[in-house]
């Protein structure tokens, strides 16, 4: 069955794209309200405080979420006066996709209680990369352990800031 290269409306029209990113900037503005209101940019000594970077990556968000919503926005106006649609445009299948995405969250979201964050992470990227990007297993397989052991490093051996801990000791 050959994929449409349309955006993925449903029935009453709504680009899953546009919905996606409207859901993202809410969540955006959020964290960034939580950085400006509730955590102090300076300590009482002077020193950068605890708000300082949150501040930075959810000012960040929200201006490339905009972005991006207002790139969306652009190429629906295109397509709906009968242009071309774009090349980073989904195929059809946005609800299932939204699906099984929110399935892999709530999947992903025990799983990192249950054996910590490098397990569940490796477990999460290779089974999400494996049903939406198929044929590509060896890539696939890379990406999902290399990130997790890159972020592994990083946090719990260079900045000393341990990775979520599991309830289920593992062996190894």
């Amino acid at each position: 069955m050959p994929q449409s290269t349309r955006p993925v409306f449903n029935r009453i029209g709504v680009d899953m794209r546009i919905v996606f990113l409207v859901a993202l900037l809410g969540a955006s503005i959020f964290y960034s309200y939580i950085a400006f209101y509730d955590l102090n940019f300076m300590t009482r000594s002077g020193r950068l405080g605890p708000g300082f970077f949150p501040r930075i990556v959810g000012a960040g968000m929200v201006i490339m979420t905009l972005w991006a919503l207002a790139d969306a926005l652009r190429d629906r106006a295109r397509v709906a006066a009968g242009g071309a649609p774009g090349a980073d445009d989904a195929p059809l299948g946005g609800w299932r996709d939204l699906a099984i995405l929110l399935g892999l969250a709530i999947g992903y979201a025990v799983l990192i209680r249950l054996f910590g964050g490098f397990i569940s992470t490796v477990a999460y990227l290779g089974l999400a990369l494996v049903l939406f990007n198929p044929g590509r297993l060896v890539m696939n397989a890379v990406v999902a352990l290399v990130f997790p052991a890159t972020v592994y490093v990083l946090f719990d051996r260079v900045l000393n800031a341990n990775m979520p801990p599991a309830l289920i000791d593992l062996p190894f």
